[in-house]
């Protein structure tokens, strides 16, 4: 990608070196164009689905105990190479590390979801902020719960 918006600064990417990452599932969300995804997600925002594929379902279990749920997410369509940004809400120029841009070296994303329900091998979710198909990397419970609201059942 050479498009660049004024006063941004890119690098060249380095080769990869040892990180893998297994995806674990895919979310569904109601946006399939970065210019329609909000910019931070909402927890009285859409309905979205999280998909969870074999064999990661099983440790789903106790999930519904929770409130909230954080999920951390590979921000597939995002550039990696800026180093300094001109976001498009902005005059200004921003470090990448000052921002929650997805445009990142490792387009990590974040966010802490309203646990609507589980169904099967799926979790209904409100307030995410990316595209549909995104791949899942990980789901922790809200760090701030520090114990489910109820034991979960044997």
């Amino acid at each position: 990608m050479s498009d660049i918006r004024p006063h941004e600064i890119k690098f060249p990417l380095p080769e990869p070196e040892d990180a893998s990452l297994y995806f674990i599932g895919r979310i569904h969300t109601p946006w399939t164009d970065r210019k329609d995804c909000p910019r931070q997600g909402r927890q009285d925002g859409p309905e979205c689905r999280v998909e969870i594929f074999e064999p990661w379902v099983q440790a789903l279990k106790g999930i519904e105990a929770y409130d909230e749920v954080e999920l951390l997410y590979w921000l597939d369509k995002s550039r990696r190479d800026l180093v300094i940004q001109n976001p498009g809400h902005s005059e200004d120029t921003f470090g990448t590390f000052a921002l929650r841009s997805p445009v990142r070296p490792n387009p990590i994303g974040t966010v802490k979801a309203k646990l609507v329900s589980v169904e099967g091998p799926n979790l209904i979710v409100r307030g995410l902020d990316c595209l549909s198909g995104t791949p899942l990397v990980d789901i922790k419970p809200d760090r701030c719960q520090f114990s489910p609201k109820a034991s979960p059942k044997p």
